[in-house]
């Protein structure tokens, strides 16, 4: 059976990766795809994301929505820039143009109708801040009654988050520290959610193996796509900073498709509101339920991604 998913993602490299993943998963209905200005600019992310489901959609007819959201706390320049790069690479720009459309409403309001219609439930993607949809949900609650469950990558139970800002604390991760109020809305919702935080994706880092394995394959388009953008992320080897990649959008987004891919555990959660740990989240016995991924079978994640990039040759 066909799973509905409605994604939501923040422009990153790892963001658009994660949909052109989507767009090969052959369980998965793709039924609304939306940008946010996050960690990246708004047009190039909007650009990107059109020109990806042309050249690796095969034929998907979709639209994708521009949020209207800003941050409380803008993601660092530096990081948001990559998605200039991703825009511009030669193998999104072959054609000359874009076919994909531009969605008629704001994301919010694109998600909404999206729900409004399924006659099935629909899985909610999330790879970037949650503010689209804690818009959608004080616009029309109900909606919360047309979600199977939410699969969002942010938070972390650390004692230190990847935020290293002058108002922060750096306990907080960045998806939740953009829009901490949105988070609090979404937690207060009746939705199931899971999360993949950023302790979920301690063994799957970007490594320069992991590189060479990839330029090993760029005979294959999709292979050869996902090479060349996880290049525009530099290669931090010797020590960790808040910048060290992991793999973090795309196991979300690789877990939608396959939950064996992980080991999971319930906890009850909440999100701090007050400055300077606004956006940190934490255990709690009195916070809300949630599905928290802690470990990853590392090799069967990295031969799903070679296997599903194969696919868009197809």
């Amino acid at each position: 059976m066909l799973k509905n998913i409605y994604f939501d993602h923040d422009g990153g490299v790892d963001d658009l990766i994660s949909l052109f993943l989507l767009l090969q998963m052959d369980n998965i209905r793709l039924i609304g795809v939306a940008a946010v200005n996050a960690d990246s600019y708004l047009q190039p992310s909007l650009a990107a994301s059109r020109k990806i489901i042309d050249r690796f959609g095969h034929g998907k007819k979709l639209a994708v929505a521009a949020s209207s959201a800003r941050g409380v706390h803008p993601f660092p320049k530096e990081w948001r820039l990559t998605t200039y790069s991703e825009n511009a690479l030669p193998l999104l720009n072959e054609s000359g143009k874009i076919i994909t459309p531009l969605a008629e409403q704001p994301a919010h309001l694109d998600l909404i109708a999206k729900l409004q219609a399924a006659t099935q439930p629909v899985t909610l993607l999330f790879t970037g801040p949650l503010t689209d949809l804690a818009a959608a949900l004080k616009v029309d609650p109900t909606i919360s009654q047309k979600v199977e469950r939410l699969i969002w990558m942010g938070g972390t139970f650390l004692e230190k988050g990847n935020v290293e800002e002058p108002d922060s604390d750096g306990t907080q991760e960045w998806n939740a520290f953009w829009d901490p109020a949105a988070v609090k809305t979404v937690f207060d919702a009746p939705i199931k959610i899971d999360l993949v935080s950023l302790e979920s994706t301690n063994n799957v880092p970007l490594t320069p193996k992991v590189r060479l394995h990839w330029a090993a394959l760029r005979r294959f388009t999709g292979l050869d796509f996902i090479g060349n953008s996880y290049a525009f992320v530099p290669e931090l080897n010797q020590f960790a900073t808040n910048s060290t990649y992991y793999l973090w959008d795309v196991l979300t987004t690789c877990y939608c498709y396959d939950h064996s891919l992980v080991k999971t555990k319930a906890i009850n959660c909440d999100v701090s509101l007050a400055a300077p740990s606004d956006g940190k989240t934490f255990l709690t016995t009195n916070g809300r339920p949630a599905t928290l991924v802690y470990d990853v079978n590392r090799s069967q994640f990295f031969n799903l991604i070679d296997q599903l990039a194969k696919r868009a040759d197809n």
